[in-house]
């Protein structure tokens, strides 16, 4: 990625329906050199997809849960089952694989603390392998930011 590229994906970052031409005059490029600079980026995996970001309050998905997990055993079979479980849950948005006194952190995105009570008992209890959870509740959001500086 050269100098151009950065500006390119710094742009497309904070706005990808941004049009060719609205961002040719931002890089003083010609239409068809940001067309083929974004296809190149597309090709090399820079660029993975485009995706609409959306107001988590006006789609009751406005309380969020840091949900730290211990499994029971820590086997390949209590790992790749756990995993396969819980990417199935609607309600989990990222599931990290961690070191340190727990095994998995998950976001959790609910409408309210009475929702959170209910997904824990008919779904995240449920899962198999699980021994232990720790549930951390947002309080308020500081920042949250969704392009990477490069």
């Amino acid at each position: 990625m050269d100098a151009i590229d950065k500006k390119l994906v710094g742009y497309l970052q904070l706005d990808a329906k941004k049009t060719t031409k609205e961002l040719s005059l931002k890089l003083n490029l010609s239409v068809t050199a940001v067309y083929e600079r974004i296809k190149k980026l597309e090709r090399e995996g820079i660029i993975s997809k485009y995706v609409a970001l959306l107001d988590k309050k006006k789609i009751d998905k406005g309380f969020m849960v840091i949900c730290h997990i211990k499994l029971v055993q820590h086997n390949v079979d209590s790992v790749t089952t756990f995993e396969k479980e819980v990417v199935k849950l609607d309600e989990v948005l990222e599931c990290f694989h961690v070191s340190g006194d727990y095994d998995y952190i998950i976001k959790i995105y609910v409408k309210d603390m009475e929702a959170y009570r209910e997904f824990m008992l008919t779904k995240l209890t449920t899962l198999q392998h699980i021994g232990s959870t720790h549930s951390v509740f947002m309080i308020g959001e500081v920042k949250n930011e969704t392009n990477f500086k490069v």
